[in-house]
């Protein structure tokens, strides 16, 4: 099942391309506000699902271009990534790969919402990296590996927006601002996606391709990053985790740009960009100064 949100704060559920509305579903909806009715939802899905799928065959479906989605989370407790994880250069072994995190803002953005990049002289440019995230729908702390994706609810395609050319000693400008974590189109559930280790994930600036990689390729899997950040924090329903971008591709972005992210059998999505300063595209060699590169594409750590 994929489930949405859309217009004031209403559930949708897809069907066959359409959207239909599953709100009445949920008692108390306005009174419980946005995030505590997706929590919901996420907690006692079992429930919730016979409810939808009714409601999804005797509803009115709705074309999409009909409909303002906005993000499947609209603010989640905790919004992580996983940092560097992804087997995306010759160096880079696997018995080498440093397994860590770091906090995204959780004010999310929805499909054709609005990234902001703030003109801050000491970025050298901001990057849209397409990564897949899941949710978490059963709250666990230290939990054990192989009951990990019994905690995973769902996937949802993730962009995460760096910053580049900052000292590495802060992450709060780099990774942490409002806005730089845009997602959607949808929430797609944990069984109607077979093998998260084996999607294609793909990202476009203005049309052009820039990423396309395999999910294959991530250093630590789903189940492994759930048993390591549990050690330290506990997670909540709704909670989402972003595993890390495969960097070959990657260009700057620039006010008016149009960013797509598109995940295998989860659907795909697109953002706008509101800048503040113009960004060159630049190359990036870890314990060098970022150059410009006349070829557009960008090398990152």
């Amino acid at each position: 099942m994929r489930i949405l949100r859309f217009n004031d704060d209403r559930i949708g559920v897809l069907n066959e391309g359409s959207v239909v509305d599953v709100s009445e579903a949920v008692e108390y909806r306005v009174e419980k506000g946005p995030q505590r009715v997706i929590e919901e939802i996420l907690e006692r899905f079992i429930d919730y699902r016979k409810e939808f799928e009714l409601l999804a065959k005797r509803g009115k479906p709705v074309a999409l271009n009909e409909l303002k989605l906005l993000a499947p989370i609209p603010r989640p407790s905790k919004c992580l990534a996983a940092f560097s994880n992804y087997l995306d250069r010759p160096d880079r072994k696997l018995d080498q790969m440093h397994l860590d995190f770091f906090y995204k803002a959780p004010e999310l953005v929805g499909p054709e919402q609005i990234v902001e990049l703030p003109d801050i002289p000491a970025v050298m440019v901001y990057q849209a990296e397409a990564e897949l995230a899941f949710v978490i729908g059963k709250r666990g702390k230290n939990i054990n590996v192989d009951r990990a994706l019994d905690h995973v609810f769902g996937y949802v395609p993730f962009f995460d927006i760096s910053a580049r050319g900052l000292t590495r000693r802060t992450q709060f400008i780099p990774k942490g601002q409002d806005t730089h974590g845009p997602c959607g189109p949808w929430l797609a559930t944990k069984d109607e996606i077979p093998d998260p280790h084996n999607l294609n994930v793909r990202s476009w600036i203005n049309g052009e391709k820039r990423q396309d990689f395999n999910t294959r390729h991530m250093a630590h899997k789903i189940p492994e990053l759930i048993a390591w950040v549990s050690k330290f924090v506990q997670l909540c329903p709704g909670d989402v985790i972003a595993t890390g971008t495969h960097h070959e591709g990657l260009a700057a972005i620039n006010d008016g740009d149009v960013l797509e992210i598109e995940v295998e059998g989860i659907g795909k999505t697109k953002f706008s960009v509101k800048g503040y300063g113009a960004r060159k595209d630049m190359e990036f060699v870890p314990g060098k100064t970022p150059v410009p590169r006349p070829s557009g594409n960008v090398s990152a750590v």
